[in-house]
């Protein structure tokens, strides 16, 4: 377990979130990880929607207004709940044979009330085998919990919601890739592009925690999340619905298109120009293309193989670019300095486009469903028009390898320190000056020019380029530290010979010394 004061900046420190988890942990039984997770989050959705609801009502009630009057709900952003799905309907159905029931037909009556809803809530607590006891529990341990009043930022079923997607990763594992990125990643995406207004993008946005932090990130600096408009897509339905649900409880309206689809075969923003984008891809996607994607013109520095996506993924978000706009990304260490099946003329021909702004080397255990160490990519369109120091022609390299902390044996995060450092680094390096002066740091940063990436073949990985950290000086002379060195080494050497003589004397008295 991390030290006491590094826990404070993670996910460990975790309070009624980790209580939550914890209670409805008695739902699971026998079911598979894949599976309850939409048990639980549905349920945590369905509590959340009826508080807000239930807030509304009272209000609308001391007003003497009409309580019934779906738009006074819709006006305040607040899902319109209908009778038979009132949070006080299941919570006394909790423990009949009924409860399955009641649950799914509530789930049904409110996404007939609220289209952004429809075909998003899960619709499977009657079947047989969901242990009807533990279900009428866990209403139960909902029924005594008020959520909308937990924490001043009464984002709390966020936060419980975005703990338990953790959680649920953490026991999935190589399947969590499909549906979660550890949010200290996406933390430090966002840190680094700052997304304050404009169109967000994610080509592949899983539950949608891009877009999470994105809006955070606004709040968090008294800005007005209706200055993002939100872009994505996903390929696993079940997975889109889970984004839908991330985002509506938070209250960011978010386009992912009518359905679910293929990122590669089936663009659904196809005329979109992104102001930033940010993505966590599938690591080494394979058999992506079957020959009928070779003349599409989002290839434009080279058809990428088909047997790794990666620089697919790539040069499908430079092309959704704006002129303007950044992209930051994820990906798989190798896309930095493979030459495999035409990878590295392609990283070089963005790399000659000037496209490429900054490029991060990432600690490992990050991530519960790989243990393939990462990258982040960060690419700018224009490097010169930024409103603050012209970059052209050069890329920050930092190698944050050494960064993050162990929350368990297995897994690591970034603290909000690590992910300050990182930022502010490449915010010097821009010449904003609240972050102040920018110098390269041995062994952690790099201000290289496009002639230093030639040099080195155009392999971008940071440790190439940021050198050896400076070992401090400990005052002792050089010729006192050799003296004092070489008669280390010969009394080591001295107890070694009589350690070797004393080994073979024991193996020639058990006849093995000849």
């Amino acid at each position: 377990m991390a030290n006491g004061n590094a826990k404070k900046n993670t996910t460990a420190d975790i309070g009624f979130e980790q209580q939550i988890w914890a209670a409805a942990d008695i739902l699971r039984g026998n079911m598979d990880a894949a599976e309850y997770k939409h048990v639980v989050l549905g349920l945590i959705f369905l509590k959340y929607i009826s508080d807000k609801f239930e807030e509304r009502y009272q209000e609308l009630l001391a007003e003497d207004d009409d309580v019934e009057d779906k738009d006074a709900y819709v006006e305040m952003n607040v899902f319109f709940v209908p009778p038979e799905a009132r949070w006080s309907v299941i919570a006394t159905a909790a423990h009949t044979e009924e409860i399955g029931t009641v649950i799914d037909d509530a789930m049904r009556a409110i996404e007939k009330e609220n289209k952004r809803l429809k075909d998003i809530l899960p619709k499977t607590y009657a079947r047989t085998e969901l242990d009807k006891r533990r279900l009428g529990n866990v209403v139960d341990l909902f029924t005594n919990i008020q959520m909308i009043e937990h924490g001043t930022d009464k984002d709390i079923l966020g936060r419980t919601y975005e703990y338990c997607l953790s959680r649920f990763a953490e026991q999935e594992g190589k399947r969590a890739g499909e549906f979660y990125t550890p949010s200290c990643v996406v933390r430090t995406l966002v840190e680094v592009l700052q997304p304050f207004q404009g169109r967000v993008y994610d080509p592949c946005c899983g539950s949608g925690g891009m877009f999470v932090q994105s809006t955070n990130f606004v709040k968090n600096h008294a800005g007005n999340i209706g200055n993002l408009s939100v872009y994505g897509q996903d390929d696993n339905p079940t997975t889109r619905k889970m984004a839908l649900m991330n985002l509506a409880i938070r209250g960011i309206e978010a386009d992912l298109g009518g359905n679910n689809a293929d990122t590669f075969r089936n663009d659904l923003h196809k005329t979109l120009k992104a102001d930033f984008i940010l993505a966590n891809p599938p690591f080494n996607l394979k058999e992506w293309n079957d020959g009928s994607l070779n003349d599409d013109p989002r290839w434009k520095y080279g058809l990428p193989p088909s047997s790794n996506a990666n620089f697919a993924w790539l040069q499908h978000m430079i092309h959704h670019l704006a002129p303007n706009g950044k992209i930051g990304m994820v990906l798989a260490n190798g896309s930095m300095s493979s030459n495999q099946s035409g990878e590295g003329e392609i990283r070089k021909k963005i790399i000659e486009a000037d496209l490429v702004d900054c490029m991060v080397a990432m600690p490992g255990q990050l991530f519960y469903s790989t243990q393939i160490p990462v990258c982040l990519w960060f690419l700018a369109r224009d490097k010169e028009n930024t409103g603050f120091r012209d970059r052209r022609g050069e890329t920050l390299f930092i190698d944050a390898r050494k960064m993050g902390t162990l929350i368990d044996r297995v897994h690591r995060e970034l603290t909000d320190e690590d992910i300050r450092r990182i930022a502010d680094t490449y915010h010097a390096w821009r010449g904003k000056a609240a972050a102040g002066g920018y110098e390269d740091v041995p062994g952690f940063c790099k201000s290289a020019t496009l002639e230093d990436i030639r040099h080195h073949g155009h392999v971008l990985t940071p440790g190439r380029y940021v050198g050896a950290e400076e070992i401090e000086d400990d005052g002792e002379p050089f010729e006192e530290k050799m003296a004092r060195l070489t008669a280390t080494l010969r009394e080591q050497t001295e107890q070694a010979e009589k350690l070797d003589q004393m080994i073979w004397a024991n193996l020639e008295v058990i006849g093995y010394g000849g």
